[in-house]
């Protein structure tokens, strides 16, 4: 018998019985056979659960605002769920082809597993592998060449003029015995009823400071932090609670010198999920950035809800950067794909609007939103009832896309 190298394999050879030469590869067969064998029960058992999760949720939600739609119904809303799911990896679209990155994989599978999909799952998840042409994508956008050909409009005639201050304090009502301080305060209805009005008027904003036993707003930063954010003017934001997403950078190659030099990337963090960043590599640098994000790290949440904290820095930027003329918001499902500064010029100057904000890719009524919320148990069912029933007082209807005056689709070119 003798031994020899076949390929980077040892092998062995022996003569057999009628002088053929037998040659056995080893284990080579063997271990080719098991990892192939191994990838594929891998393989068919992660589309089992990515299907079989959210039949899960659909067969144990419980609670109807209303009658759910038709099965049939249901089938195309997925179906054109899945369809636009690309719409949530790339909002805005760019003509040509583009594969995707394989670490957004797992936005295909926090999509399927976490939200929308519970038929028709396997649509998004080959869609990842493929070319997607995203000129065929009903939002092409027409930004401009560079930042050096845009221009800041003076004077925008819809412009509202008037003076907000806001309440940074409440002291204990002198006819109660309890008082539980509130990160929005207490505000009454009366109250909210006149904060809509675009007056001079000082309202509840959210930082309301409770009694000296209680000095704390909750949402707690660091003042080098708070520094920091006081001179942005131009800022991209967006936030991970409870290490419940990873960090994706912007692409730098497609932000321009002058928006890394002139606008704040910021990303709130709680300390949780800074240590699975740093647990993944992703470490701040002295300055406390990591890459183009620089990393605010929040503490004494808000709320035990990471959904309704994550809704401070969304809704409240004009809070958190005074000095800001211009935001933009991002949620961390999404990779910033565009400059911020033709993301502005597009949206706001060219059109002369105060505020864009983007369509949802399948509903556009708060009643389906409702359901799907209960759906998906995101929320308490009573308490999403609830909320419908005030907005219902309000004098919220529901979406008619029949109605020739609905403003949408938002996404125009």
């Amino acid at each position: 018998m003798t031994v020899f190298k076949h390929h980077g394999e040892m092998s062995t050879e022996k003569r057999s019985e009628n002088g053929f030469r037998v040659v056995r590869l080893g284990r080579r067969f063997g271990r080719f056979y098991r990892q192939r064998s191994w990838h594929w029960v891998f393989f068919l058992a992660a589309l089992f659960l990515m299907c079989s999760v959210p039949f899960a949720f659909k067969f144990f939600s419980h609670g109807n605002l209303e009658n759910r739609a038709s099965k049939t119904r249901e089938v195309q809303e997925v179906i054109s769920e899945c369809k636009s799911t690309l719409l949530g990896i790339f909002p805005l679209c760019s003509s040509g082809t583009m594969m995707l990155d394989i670490r957004d994989l797992n936005i295909f599978i926090n999509f399927l597993v976490n939200s929308e999909s519970f038929s028709g799952c396997l649509t998004p998840f080959f869609c990842s592998f493929h070319p997607i042409n995203l000129s065929d994508l009903p939002c092409t956008v027409g930004f401009s060449e560079s930042v050096t050909e845009i221009v800041e409009l003076k004077d925008f005639m819809n412009f509202s003029r008037f003076s907000l201050d806001y309440i940074e304090k409440e002291d204990k009502p002198s006819t109660t015995n309890f008082f539980e301080p509130r990160f929005g305060g207490h505000q009454s209805l009366q109250e909210r009823e006149k904060s809509f009005y675009a007056e001079n008027q000082t309202l509840h904003c959210g930082f309301v400071k409770g009694p000296p036993q209680f000095p704390s707003t909750t949402f707690d930063l660091d003042e080098k932090d708070r520094a920091y954010m006081n001179t942005c003017e131009v800022v991209v934001s967006s936030c991970i609670f409870g290490s419940s997403d990873f960090l994706r950078r912007p692409t730098s190659r497609m932000i321009s010198e002058f928006s890394k030099k002139n606008v704040c990337f910021v990303m709130f963090v709680d300390e949780q999920t800074l240590l699975t960043l740093s647990s993944e590599g992703n470490i701040p640098d002295d300055e406390g950035h990591i890459g183009l994000w620089r990393i605010v790290v929040v503490k004494n949440l808000p709320y035990k809800d990471m959904r309704k904290t994550g809704k401070v820095p969304k809704l409240l930027p004009h809070r958190l950067f005074p000095s800001s003329r211009y935001s933009i918001w991002l949620d961390s499902k999404l990779r910033l794909q565009a400059d911020p500064m033709l993301i502005i010029e597009f949206f706001l100057w060219r059109k002369r609007s105060e505020y864009a904000i983007s369509n949802h890719y399948v509903r556009h009524c708060v009643w389906e939103e409702a359901l799907r919320n209960k759906f998906l148990n995101k929320y308490n069912h009573t308490a999403i009832d609830e909320q419908i029933i005030f907005y219902q007082s309000d004098g919220l209807t529901k979406f008619d896309p029949s109605d020739p005056n609905n403003p949408l689709p938002s996404c125009e070119s």
